[in-house]
């Protein structure tokens, strides 16, 4: 049971149905096994990169596919409903490229986009840091100028793609002051830059995730994006477009939970009657299909106030809130359809209930969306009305 979508062009129909394809003839083969070996699947993201899925949003003067926001999240959608790492993998990828598309000169977008948005180089992106999660001014690691060098030092932890990257996009402090904080695009073999030990989490096994340590790591100035002290500024402008990428992958999981638990409910007999026919159980599966169904809806407004080039901070917030949410409460609704089986690793379920827990927490925790949302209700926003 696909999502039903209502696309802007038939070039856009075409490119989700190839992506579907591609989903369930290259990734969902290898998504249980990698998941369990926790084995990072490099070669899918070359694949991607290839068949131009890595650089959807961007313009495709650099290599981009030019596409929406609204289509480049339904195709994300499409790859969580099959694999959620790779999903993620996907939005932090294209979160690690957003700095250099807004901030980077011409001649730094002609040099390093092709390669980055055509897959040969993976992203990862540098924000957190131990003692600095959901508060990045706070941030300590600094980037201290010598001559025509930038000197960093310090720890970014959380780091997804981090040891397996071929760049890293670094927010850096340049300044004592609060908010003096640059924005660096680093390449992974840059000496003193290198992982600490994964981390080893309880879903998303397949998504390499490491503190990345820099230690005297110099890299000239031409690798700063942007002006010094325009970092935190780039940076929460990039959340907000990545917080709909992980609403958008966080609908898929869910719209992959709630298509498992129809399935198995068809089959599935007790008391003579399949058990999508007693009332108790089908009303179960009709507030997942409103909850998936929601969320799609309030990811993809927030996608279209994006693509008409208005503001859309608020709109990421709670399209993140409520898609990441609805997905924690399907998934575990999925698991319980299941029974017994839904608690073994027989079936994917369980692993969608435990990928679906950190939704709620990357990309600004869902406490912090709440603070983001309340702030903007406090604040003068006249209504907008736009035609399509």
């Amino acid at each position: 049971m696909t999502a039903r979508r209502i696309l802007p062009t038939e070039e856009a129909t075409d490119l989700l149905k190839l992506v579907r394809d591609l989903a369930t003839r290259e990734l969902l083969p290898l998504a249980a096994s990698a998941e369990k070996n926790q084995e990072f699947p490099r070669e899918v993201f070359r694949l991607l990169g290839r068949t131009g899925l890595l650089g959807l949003p961007y313009p495709e003067e650099y290599g981009g596919g030019g596409q929406s926001y609204e289509v480049y999240l339904q195709v994300l959608e499409e790859i969580g409903a099959v694999w959620s790492s790779v999903g993620v993998g996907v939005s932090v990828h294209a979160l690690s490229c957003f700095g250099l598309v807004t901030a980077g000169t011409e001649e730094q977008k002609q040099a390093w986009l092709p390669d980055m948005l055509g897959g040969e180089l993976l992203g990862a992106y540098c924000l957190s840091e131990p003692h600095a999660g959901s508060d990045p001014a706070a941030m300590r690691t600094t980037a201290r100028r010598d001559g025509d060098e930038y000197v960093l030092n310090g720890a970014k932890a959380w780091t997804t793609h981090g040891g397996r990257a071929d760049f890293y996009k670094v927010m850096a402090r340049t300044s004592e002051e609060r908010y003096g904080i640059s924005c660096f695009l680093i390449p992974a073999d840059t000496p003193g830059l290198v992982a600490d030990s994964l981390e080893t989490k309880m879903g998303l096994t397949a998504s390499p995730t490491a503190t990345m340590l820099l230690d005297d790591v110099r890299i000239p100035v031409e690798r700063r994006l942007g002006a010094e002290g325009d970092g935190l500024k780039i940076a929460l402008a990039g959340l907000d477009s990545g917080r709909l990428g992980i609403a958008a992958v966080a609908t898929g999981l869910a719209q992959g939970a709630l298509d498992q638990a129809v399935a198995y409910a068809k089959e599935r007999e007790t008391f003579g009657e399949r058990i999508i026919d007693h009332q108790g159980l089908a009303f179960v599966l009709a507030d997942m299909d409103a909850a998936v169904q929601s969320a799609r809806a309030t990811t993809l407004h927030a996608a279209r106030l994006k693509d008409a080039g208005l503001p859309f901070s608020r709109e990421a917030s709670i399209a993140k809130l409520v898609a990441t949410d609805n997905a924690m409460k399907v998934t575990t609704d999925a698991v319980q359809v299941l029974g017994g089986y839904g608690y073994t690793r027989d079936f994917p379920v369980e692993r969608y209930m435990r990928e679906a827990k950190v939704m709620q927490i990357f990309e600004g925790t869902n406490q912090i969306q709440r603070m983001v949302i309340g702030r903007s209700l406090d604040k003068d926003n006249n209504g907008t009305i736009t035609t399509r």
